[in-house]
C-alpha cells in the first residue's frame, strides 16, 4: 500500500469532489477552501458520528447551536480581544513570515527537544530562537526581526447607518456561546452537576500562516464540548475523556498507530489550566495537533461573572454549597478531523494481477456514497437497477452508474470509498437477486432484493 502525499491529497479532493480551491474562477482566495458534494456528505457524517456519541449517547451532555455574533464584551472579557495574538517574525533575508511559536515547536520537534513557548512574551520567544541559533526554514538565516503582535479576531460592523455602526467579532471559538450560556442550559434543562454542553460550529481566526490544506484555515468548523463538574473531580473527568475521545477515533477507523498523546509539561500549561493533553495524527508532513482536551479550572465561568456582573455560581441542592463550576474541554476541529480520515483511509494497492486500485478504506457508516447500483448490461439491465436505486434512496446516500466496464465501474466507486456495489444483471430480471460486492475485500456475494436493507443496516450502522 502507498501513503497519499500532501499535494497528492490535494488534487485527490478536487477531482472526485470532495474539496474545491474557493473562488476558483476568480484565481481563487488565500486559504478558501469549498466542500463539494461528497466532502459535504462526509463532513455531515462525521458530525453525526461526534453529536452521537458525545450528545445523543451520553445522559450528562445536551446540545445548542449559539450565535455567531455575540456581544463585542464576551470577546473583552474572555481576554480575545487582547490576548489572542499569534507572535509574528520575519526572515530579513528571505522575506517568510512565521509564527515565532511555531517555528521553536517545529525545531523543538525535529531535534527531539521540549522548549516551553506557552505564556511567553515576544522578547522572551526571540530569546529562545538565539540561544537555540534557529534559522528560517526556507533559506536556513538567523536574522530575523522583532516580533509582532497580531490579533487573530476577524472584526466586522453591525448597524445600518455609517453613524450607527457597532465593531463586533465572528466568532474565534464555539466555546464561548457555550460559556455564557451555563446558566440558561442548566435551569431550563434542570441540570445537576456534572454535565456538559456540546455544540458543533463555524469559527474564524484571521491566521497570518494558514497552511498545510485544510489543517489551518481561517474559516474552520469546530466540535466541541464544555463538560462542568465540581472542583476536586476534574482531574477524575479530565482522564475519562482523554481516554473516551482516544476511542472515539479509533472508532472512526482511524489506526492506533496513527495516533498518541502529548501530554503538556507543567511549564507549557496556560496559567488558568491544571491539566492539558493533545491527541496527534501522523499526517504526511509530520505529527500534528488533532484534539486538544483541556482542564480549565472555574476560569472561563469567572471570566465573564466579573465581565456582565452575573452570578453564574452553581447551586448544589444537596450540599447548599455554591461555587463556580470546573470545565474539561475536549475541542475537535472538523476539518482537521476530515483530513485525518482522508489520509488514514487513501491508499493504492497493486493487486495480484499486478494491477493497481485508488481505494478509500473509509469507515463504511462515513462513506460519502454508500452504495453504487450498477446495471451489468446498459441496454436490458437499467430499468430494473433504477427500480431499486429509488428504493434504496429513501434509506441511504447511494449513486448510479452505468458508464464502461463493471470493472471500471468498481475502481470509481473504491477510489471515493463507496463500500458497496450492487450488481444487477440477468439472474436479478430472472430470480429477484441482485451480487452485492464489498470494496475492502472485494468478494461478491448474491442477495434476493428483499434483503438488500438489512444488509446493508447491519453492515453500515455505526
Amino acid at each position: 500500500m502507498e501513503k497519499i502525499k500532501m499535494d497528492d491529497l490535494v488534487n485527490y479532493c478536487k477531482n472526485y469532489g470532495f474539496i474545491f480551491q474557493g473562488s476558483s474562477i476568480y484565481g481563487g482566495l488565500s486559504n478558501s477552501w469549498d466542500y463539494g458534494p461528497l466532502g459535504r456528505e462526509l463532513k455531515e457524517n462525521i458530525k453525526k458520528c461526534w453529536w452521537q456519541k458525545f450528545i445523543q449517547e451520553n445522559p450528562y451532555n445536551f446540545g445548542i447551536d449559539s450565535a455567531i455574533l455575540m456581544n463585542p464584551n464576551v470577546w473583552i472579557s474572555s481576554g480575545h480581544v487582547t490576548n489572542f495574538n499569534d507572535p509574528l517574525i520575519d526572515c530579513k533575508n528571505c522575506k517568510k513570515r512565521y509564527r515565532a511559536d511555531n517555528l521553536i515547536e517545529e525545531f523543538a520537534k525535529s531535534n527531539n527537544v521540549t522548549i516551553p513557548v506557552e505564556g511567553k512574551s515576544g522578547e522572551e520567544l526571540v530569546n529562545i530562537i538565539k540561544s537555540y541559533n534557529i534559522t528560517c526554514p526556507s533559506c536556513h538565516k538567523n536574522d530575523f526581526t522583532d516580533i509582532r503582535k497580531f490579533n487573530l479576531l476577524f472584526e466586522t460592523n453591525m448597524g445600518v447607518t455609517e453613524d450607527t455602526k457597532n465593531k463586533v467579532y465572528l466568532r474565534g471559538e464555539t466555546a464561548q456561546g457555550i460559556f455564557i450560556n451555563f446558566l440558561n442550559v442548566q435551569r431550563s434543562m434542570r441540570l445537576k452537576l456534572p454535565f456538559g454542553i456540546g455544540q458543533i460550529g463555524k469559527s474564524f481566526r484571521n491566521e497570518i500562516t494558514p497552511g498545510n490544506f485544510i489543517f489551518r484555515m481561517r474559516e474552520f468548523e469546530q466540535m466541541e464540548l464544555e463538560f462542568f463538574c465540581k472542583p476536586g473531580t476534574d482531574l477524575e473527568w479530565f482522564g475519562y475523556y482523554k481516554n473516551f475521545c482516544l476511542e472515539f477515533l479509533k472508532e472512526l477507523g482511524i489506526k492506533k498507530e496513527n495516533l498518541r498523546f502529548r501530554d503538556h509539561a507543567k511549564e507549557e500549561l496556560s496559567f488558568y489550566s491544571k491539566a492539558t493533553t493533545d491527541i496527534e495524527y501522523k499526517f504526511p508532513f509530520g505529527w500534528g495537533e488533532l484534539w486538544g482536551i483541556a482542564d480549565r479550572t472555574d476560569y472561563d465561568l469567572s471570566v465573564h461573572e466579573k465581565g456582565s456582573k452575573t452570578d453564574l455560581k452553581y447551586l448544589d441542592p444537596i450540599t447548599n454549597e455554591k461555587y463556580l463550576p470546573y470545565v474539561i474541554e475536549p475541542s475537535l476541529g472538523l476539518d482537521r478531523t476530515f483530513l485525518t480520515i482522508i489520509c488514514d483511509a487513501y491508499n493504492k494497492e497493486v493487486l495480484e494481477d499486478n494491477s493497481e486500485r485508488e481505494v478509500l478504506k473509509i469507515h463504511p457508516y462515513l462513506a460519502p456514497i454508500k452504495v453504487t447500483i450498477l446495471p451489468l448490461v446498459k441496454k436490458y439491465h437499467t430499468n430494473k437497477a433504477l427500480e431499486i436505486y429509488e428504493e434504496l434512496c429513501k434509506f441511504y446516500n447511494i449513486s448510479f452508474d452505468d458508464a464502461g466496464s463493471i470493472g471500471k465501474r468498481y475502481r470509481r466507486a473504491d477510489a471515493v470509498g463507496t463500500p458497496y456495489c450492487i450488481t444487477v444483471d440477468d439472474d436479478t430480471l430472472k430470480y429477484n437477486t441482485i451480487t452485492i460486492r464489498n470494496r475492502d475485500t472485494m468478494e461478491q456475494e448474491k442477495l434476493n432484493i428483499k434483503e438488500i436493507i438489512n444488509y446493508l443496516n447491519k453492515n453500515i450502522k455505526f
